[in-house]
């Protein structure tokens, strides 16, 4: 049984440190891509403060090329298809760009899945120079991601593009 419990009064960037280290303990040697995304999931809304979701969109094959696909996620019923190049998600895995958005309702073309979300990053996780899922992370608060969010995020995803 794995039990993290962030101390709540941790520095952002020694809460990615153990959330980082959290994840490559528990998707080590695991060769189920869904079970590693559901996994980092959980980790992620547990060690990250003010969520409303947390998870990841895959990027699969359909008629026109490829689109993202929910995958594993904590938090209420969201979209389940996002073409590329629509809003944030869609955006972030087009450009392979982390988005780090303070303001959804600011953002050209934003989905809103939730009315509550306010904020939002996103974070593609890349493989041989090719996107294959973003992680999104959303919050009811405005502006509630930083750049150390984002640095976090993306030493996670490196991590797990060659687990998912």
């Amino acid at each position: 049984m794995f039990d993290y419990s962030p101390d709540p009064g941790l520095p952002t960037p020694e809460r990615h440190r153990q959330l980082h280290d959290a994840v490559d303990a528990v998707t080590d040697g695991e060769p189920d891509a869904v079970a590693n995304m559901a996994n980092a999931a959980a980790l992620i809304a547990e060690f990250l403060p003010d969520l409303n979701w947390a998870g990841f969109y895959r990027v699969i094959a359909c008629d026109n090329g490829t689109e993202l696909v929910l995958g594993p996620f904590i938090g209420r019923p969201a979209c389940i298809r996002i073409a590329m190049g629509q809003g944030v998600c869609g955006t972030a895995a087009k450009d392979k760009q982390t988005q780090l958005v303070a303001d959804v309702h600011a953002f050209p073309g934003h989905i809103a899945c939730d009315g509550a979300t306010q904020s939002e990053l996103v974070v593609p996780v890349v493989r041989a120079g090719t996107v294959i899922a973003v992680i999104d992370l959303d919050s009811p608060l405005p502006a509630r991601f930083t750049q150390d969010d984002a640095d976090g995020l993306e030493r996670i995803a490196q991590l797990l593009s060659s687990r998912i």
